[in-house]
Parts: structure tokens; sequence; C-alpha cells
């Protein structure tokens, strides 16, 4: 019998670790080729391990919850055969794209992102999110190496960072809920009315769920939940939210679609629904204004080369992630079509494989699937820009013709465009939203797909 060894896998440029929800395949049990062996979320994704050979599962390496790093060593396989092999690392191997940024005059270039903030010269590994976060707390590599992690290998996790960033601040990592409870207190003499209990302050173990005064649960938040907390919170602290809105008569707009889309359906064997037309508007009116296709690198505006879309997507958790369409200005509305459909499927089942949560220059966010007609999103670090379009509603509207004013019932929607004050201006903003807009209120009815 030989002994295969079955590596965590390549599972994007910028993805180094993985956390280890479950195993599927327990010790002792039989596999065949393509078998679900574990399943691994990153910080984006959740993904699921086959295997790439048969055999019997003979050790894990890893327990749940426990992190592992790209090219670890997960999980032994006993095999057919007398040589011990090791895995290829193929599994869910993604092309890398390559995103260097624009070379800008008159600014000096900061290390790209992979070297950017700590220049870390100990041997200790530290992950481009524990980079990250140290960089934005202005922690030094010899600060960062004299953490203690809990990781394998004494490894230093986000976990461990955060915990130490609260105590170093003088703050404390155990979760504080505030729950107002409401028995009645009996009145005093002579009154006929009760009155609330004062708010109390209730400190709750991390894993806990229990309930409070009967009637009040506190839950707590899962693994996903706990990075869009995190992510929306460094989000606001970072970038000076500013939001601009349009309202649009889209009206040609709409009535092409329902005009084409049974016959699209036939042909492509895919539904068209608004989103491909939504981000066909956005990158015409990138590559109008590219100045809102940028990241921040401390005082460097990075202006990003390619126009890859994110766009946010419901779970059916209630979580969101943003599957990124990339170089969306190269697709034709088709392409566009059959891009959406298909990151939209994969992300409703967690299927989604984690370079396609990455690179995003831009994020396209539909609240009127929620029936809402406008809101103020936050934006999708690190980049500067989230336009939310709002449920498209019949309104009368005042239309000039060449006869005079006149009022009709109109299809009409709101575009919200939330930005990073620090380099987008008002006017850049507006004039972004605007030109949107006007790509949307002036579609040809008559046009081919």
């Amino acid at each position: 019998m030989a002994q295969y060894e079955l590596l965590l896998p390549k599972m994007g440029e910028s993805v180094a670790e993985a956390t280890v929800i479950k195993w599927v395949k327990q010790v002792g049990d039989s596999i065949d080729l393509d078998d679900t062996i574990l399943e691994i979320a990153t910080d984006k994704v959740d993904s699921e391990v086959p295997s790439p050979v048969a055999g019997k599962l003979i050790k894990q390496l890893f327990a749940a919850d426990e992190i592992a790093q790209v090219g670890d060593v997960i999980a032994i396989i006993e095999t057919e055969g007398n040589n011990d092999i090791k895995a290829k690392e193929t599994v869910n191997e993604a092309p890398v794209v390559d995103e260097k940024p624009e070379i800008i005059p008159g600014i000096e270039q900061l290390p790209t992102e992979e070297k950017v903030a700590i220049a870390n010269s100990s041997d200790r590994f530290y992950s481009p999110l524990v980079k990250s976060i140290a960089a934005q707390e202005q922690i030094s590599t010899q600060e960062l190496d004299s953490i203690k992690g809990s990781g394998a290998d004494g490894r230093l996790n986000k976990d461990d960072l955060l915990n130490y960033i609260s105590n170093r601040s003088g703050g404390n990592p155990v979760i504080t809920k505030t729950v107002t409870s409401t028995p009645p207190i009996p009145p005093a003499s002579g009154s006929t009315e009760s009155k609330p209990m004062a708010v109390s302050q209730v400190a709750v173990n991390k894993t806990s769920t229990t309930s409070i005064s009967g009637g009040d649960e506190v839950i707590e938040m899962d693994r996903m939940r706990k990075l869009i907390a995190d992510h929306m919170v460094m989000s606001v602290n970072t970038s000076p939210h500013v939001t601009s809105f349009v309202e649009a008569d889209v009206t040609n707009m709409v009535l092409w679609r329902n005009k084409v889309k049974n016959s699209f359906e036939k042909r492509e064997n895919e539904k068209i629904t608004f989103t491909p037309i939504f981000i066909e508007a956005v990158a015409k009116a990138i590559k109008d204004f590219p100045m809102v296709n940028v990241s921040v690198n401390g005082t460097q505006i990075i202006k990003k080369r390619d126009i890859n879309i994110g766009m946010a997507a419901a779970l059916p958790s209630g979580n969101l992630i943003v599957p990124v369409i990339r170089n969306a200005d190269q697709l034709n509305l088709v392409g566009l079509t059959k891009a959406v459909n298909d990151l939209a499927g994969r992300a409703r089942i967690s299927k989604l494989k984690p370079d396609e949560t990455q690179g995003g220059t831009f994020t396209l966010t539909n609240v009127g699937t929620f029936g809402n007609v406008m809101g103020t999103p936050i934006i999708n670090q690190p980049q500067v820009a989230i336009l939310a379009v709002g449920a498209i509603k019949k309104k009368p509207a005042v239309l000039e013709t060449e006869h005079g004013d006149v009022i009709a019932i109109r299809h009409m929607m709101f575009l919200s465009l939330s930005y990073d004050h620090r380099v987008v201006d008002g006017s850049l903003g507006g004039m972004f939203v605007r030109r949107v807009a006007d790509y949307l209120e002036n579609w040809d009815f008559n046009r081919e797909i």
C-alpha cells in the first residue's frame, strides 16, 4: 500500500490560508476519485476539497476550526501501490490575474500588495489579512513577532491579532450586549403605571446562546457574518462616505427587455435580467470617468487598468457575497448575462471559487431586489465607490414634446452612488452616477442582441 499526501490546494493569488469547516470523510472511510474529503473556508467563500485519488482516509492532520496554509499536508490517503506520493496542487487552482497598478507620474510608488505595510524580516509567516490589519493599526514587525499565536506552530491568526489590539488599546475582547429588560415594576403608592426596568449590561461569552428575561435571545454571529461585520466597520473607519442620488427614466430599457426576453431565453438558454444591463452601463461610465476605478494606498492613488465589476448577491443564510465579473468592459450583453447568471447561481449554492470574489475594482448592489427604492451602500474596500440601484416603479413624469409638456406614466428608478471622499469629489461622483443614468435612459429600443 502507498500513502498519498493531500495538500491544501491553491485557491487564488491572494488566498494564503483556509479554515477547516468540517471533515466529510472520516478516518477509515473509503474514498472514490473526486469524492469530497472536507469543506474549507477562506475569508471570502466556502469550498470543497475533492480527492484526486481513490483509497482510504487514514489520517486527518487538521481538526475542524483549525487554519491550514496553502501547500500544507491536510490528510493522508492510503492507495493501491507501493510508492508513497505527494499530491499536486491542482484542486481549485485558478488563473493568476496580473493586477499591476498603473504608474502615476509624480507619485512615489509603494511596494505591491504582497510587500506593502510590513517588511517581515523574521521567519514567521503572516497571512495577507494579518499584515493588512497590522498595517492599519501601525504595528511594527518587531511588535507583531512578539504576539503569541494560537494557530499551528504558534502561527498568528486574525483573532489573535484583534484580541491583542483590543487589549493594547484598553478594550475588552469579551462581547458585551446591551439588552433592555421590560418586566413590570410594582407601581408606587397612588400610581397606576408600571415602569420598565433600566437598561442592563450583559456580558456574553463568545460561544453562548442564551435567553434573557424570558424573551430576548443572544445569538453568536456565524463565521461569515463576523467577517462581513469586520469588513464593514473597517470600511466606514477608512473612507469618509458621501452618497449622490439620481432618478432615471428607464422606460425604454424596461420595454426593450420585455420585448426580447422570451426570444433571448430560447436562443441562449439564459434568462436576461436587468443586472447585466446595469453592469454594461457602469463599465461604460467607468471608461468615461476612470478615476472612479481606483484604490488608495496611503497617499497614493492606484488607477486600475482592468474594469472588474463586483455584484453583491444575497445568500440563503441572509449573508452577502460579492462575486466579480472580470474585464466587464470587454464582454457584450450576452457574455455579461451568462457571467451574471453563472456567478449568481453558484453563489447561492456555495460553489464559488475563492478567486471569483477577488480583484473587484467597483461594486454594484441591487437594493431594488428587496423592494427598496434607494439605499446608501457601504464601500467594498479597497475600492472607492459602490452603486446601488433601486426598484423600478411606474410613476407620473413630465415629458417635453414638440407640442409642449405632457404628463405620462414612466418607469423610474433611483441610483445611489456612495464614494470615498478622500479621492472622489462631489463633482466626479455626481457626474459619474449621472452618466450611468444617461446610458440607461438613452437605451435603444431597437437594439439587436
